[in-house]
Parts: structure tokens; C-alpha cells; sequence
């Protein structure tokens, strides 16, 4: 079978809801992953998919599954670590590659590889999914009715009916954002604070009032300065906000040591904790009617045509019907998917190593999330 995508990390939560989302729009699919049994349904359920293991760290194992596939766009839905490995596979196999986000180093190295892209005549769009991903199209929006901007918060806060812990996304990555230093962009200059330092309880749309943190592993306190640096943008801020009951137990688990990384023997063989943590709390059931719900958020604040002005982006995302055991992660598999198909219908053009702020078209993008109840508001009024 010819395939139009590879989804690598596809037995992950958003690699199985990038994998959905594409089958459902007719697409050709191979999964990639460890333990194909998680897409079992999937398999099953649609005739034009397939399934294919793979190791993250193999760049010339990858690329050869990819060669192999003959699909010209990648979706990477592995952890963020291994998001540069992925990339120069894809360049080996000459095949447009977007990934959902990496830390700001990473994301340097990512952009760093421009030229090659360019002349391999394929695009890499790092930063696909939520924060970053909708939030950086909002930014898109936005910063063209400035002419000069002076600080950019963006963010994220969600809450569920029920107040029963559900891991929200990838709990290794929640855990780097709960204790790693947060850099925020300060008078022009890079600043690290303390997360826990920095937490406020903040009211926001459809969310209500909640404790929202600064973060780190975030890139858009990278890319939101270098896209906005010549209208002069001072500040660049990251926040996350999480509901109560999720933010306590979070705590609990990092107070119980189980979010370190250092070793452990664990019945005869060295495990890190957060490696523990992770494979128990992928057994945890969601409480049946449980829903969620989400902010994503960006606010510009600046001046046009010498008056002071804000402009405040908001995408409101909720739990789709049929995508239950999703929740609102939805915001960041789906995204993923509308950048790619994107690219494969040639909407995306440009050659190169983007953030999707530089290349994703507003209209078009907004217009498909739209389809999928994720509604964008600007200063309070839907514009999608």
C-alpha cells in the first residue's frame, strides 16, 4: 500500500488521535510505534491503515520505514526529546516532517536546518498542536493589527465536570513543566523563574477561576520574540493553568518523588520513577461521563496608529462526541493533523524550517478546527 501519512507515535494518545482524525478524512495511514495493540480499534476499524514498529532512536531505521511508506508528510507524535533525530530522518528520506513542540534548544537546532530543508525542497513546522500550534496562528492574527507590540502572554487552563484526576497529556512532560525554571522573555532578555513561584489563581473563559503557573518546555517564548522582534516586543510569557483537584495531585506525585528521573531498583533491573508513573497511570479508567474543557489563549498587547490596543485570542475547546477518551487533547492532535493535510494538498508551500506562525494561513486553518468545535474568539467575538 502507498501511504499519504506516517504518523510516528502513533500508540500514544495524540499519535492515536492524529492517526483517527486523518482515517476519518480518507486518508492512506501507516502507524508507527512499540505496542500496536492500542490501535488495535483502528486497524480494524479502517481498510487504509497499517501498522509498523519502529525505534525513535534508529535515524536510519526511520527513515527507511518512511522511504519505504512513499508518503511525503511524517507526523511526529513522539516525546519532544527525540523530535531532532525524527527530523534529519525525514530529510535522509526527503519527506515533510511537523512534530508537536520542542524545548527551545531543540526548537533552535530544528530551525537551525532551514537551508537543507529548503534545498531538499520539503518543510519541517515544529510547534503543531495546541500551545504552541492554535496559539500560534492566533498570534499570526493578531500581530498584523500592530504596529508595534510591546508584550505577548499565552497560555492554556482547562477543567473537567468531574474532579477526578485524569492524566491531561504526556505526565512527563507535565512533570518538566511543574520543576523545570520557566524562561520568560523580560525587557528583551531571557529570565528564569521558579514555577511554583509564579502561581495565581486566574479567571478564564468557560474555565473559571483557577491556579495558572509560567512554564517551561514551552518554544514560544522563543518563536513568539523572533516573529514579533521588529514591532518591538519587550515581554513574551508562557502560562499554564490546571483545575485544582489535577494541580494538587500533580504536586503529590512529584512530592512523593515519583516524577525524578534518577534510577531506581526496581525488581532487579534500574527504572526511573516518571518511567513507573508513566505505564500505571496509562491503566487509569476514565470516570464515565467525564468531559473537558479548555482555554487556549494568547493576548497582544501593543499600539496601532499611536493608540494603545489588546487584542485577546481565545480558542475554546471542548470534548467531542465520539472522542471521549480524549477529552480536550483533541486540541493538539487535530491541529496536527489539519498542518498536515495542509501540506499534502499543497495549501503550505513554503520549503524550509518553520514555526507555524510564519506559514499556517489563518482562514483556511480556523476554519477547519471550526469543523471540529474548536471555536477561536477575538476580544470575546467568534471569528471562525
Amino acid at each position: 500500500m502507498v501511504f499519504d501519512f506516517v504518523v510516528l507515535g502513533a500508540t500514544g494518545m495524540q499519535g492515536r488521535i492524529v492517526s483517527k482524525d486523518l482515517l476519518e478524512n480518507k486518508y492512506n495511514v501507516l502507524m508507527c510505534g512499540r505496542d500496536s495493540p492500542r490501535i488495535e480499534h483502528l486497524l480494524k476499524k479502517y481498510k487504509k491503515s497499517s501498522f509498523e514498529k519502529f525505534d525513535a532512536k534508529n535515524i536510519g531505521e526511520t527513515s527507511e520505514i518512511i522511504k519505504k511508506s512513499k508518503a511525503k508528510v511524517v507526523v511526529n507524535c513522539v516525546e519532544g526529546d527525540w523530535n531532532l533525530h525524527i527530523l534529519k530522518a525525514c530529510i535522509k528520506a526527503k519527506a515533510n516532517c511537523i512534530d508537536l513542540g520542542s524545548d527551545i534548544p531543540m526548537t533552535k537546532d530544528q530551525l537551525n536546518l532551514h537551508a537543507e530543508l529548503k534545498k531538499k525542497n520539503i518543510i519541517s513546522l515544529t510547534g503543531c498542536g495546541s500551545v504552541p500550534g492554535i496559539g500560534n496562528v492566533m498570534l499570526r492574527h493578531a500581530a498584523k493589527k500592530f504596529d508595534k507590540i510591546n508584550e505577548i502572554e499565552v497560555g492554556f487552563n482547562w477543567n473537567s465536570n468531574i474532579k477526578k484526576f485524569v492524566v491531561p497529556f504526556s505526565i512527563q512532560s507535565i512533570i518538566e513543566e511543574f520543576t523545570s525554571p520557566a524562561p520568560i522573555v523580560y525587557h528583551h532578555k531571557i529570565k528564569k523563574i521558579d514555577p511554583m513561584g509564579s502561581v495565581m489563581r486566574v479567571y478564564h473563559r468557560e474555565i473559571g477561576r483557577e491556579p495558572q503557573f509560567n512554564v517551561g518546555h514551552h518554544p514560544e517564548t522563543y518563536t513568539f520574540y523572533e516573529y514579533c522582534k521588529e514591532k518591538g516586543v519587550k515581554n513574551v510569557k508562557f502560562y499554564a493553568g490546571f483545575p485544582k483537584h489535577s494541580f494538587e495531585a500533580i504536586n503529590n506525585m512529584i512530592e512523593w518523588g515519583l516524577g525524578s528521573w534518577d534510577p531506581i531498583n526496581f525488581k532487579g533491573n534500574k527504572i526511573a520513577p516518571i518511567e513507573i508513573l508513566t505505564e500505571t497511570l496509562k491503566d487509569i479508567k476514565i470516570p464515565e461521563g467525564y468531559e473537558e474543557k479548555e482555554n487556549l489563549w494568547v493576548i497582544v498587547s501593543g499600539a496601532h496608529n499611536g493608540k494603545k490596543k489588546e487584542i485577546i485570542m481565545e480558542c475554546i475547546v471542548p470534548t467531542l462526541k465520539g472522542w471521549e477518551d480524549a477529552g480536550c487533547n483533541i486540541d493538539t492532535g487535530m491541529p496536527a493533523s489539519i498542518m498536515a493535510q495542509m501540506i499534502h494538498k499543497g495549501i503550505i508551500q513554503e520549503k524550509g524550517s518553520f514555526s507555524p506562525e510564519e506559514v499556517v494561513d489563518t482562514v483556511p486553518f480556523f476554519k477547519k478546527i471550526a469543523e471540529r468545535s474548536m471555536h477561536v474568539l477575538e476580544n470575546g467575538k467568534r471569528i471562525n
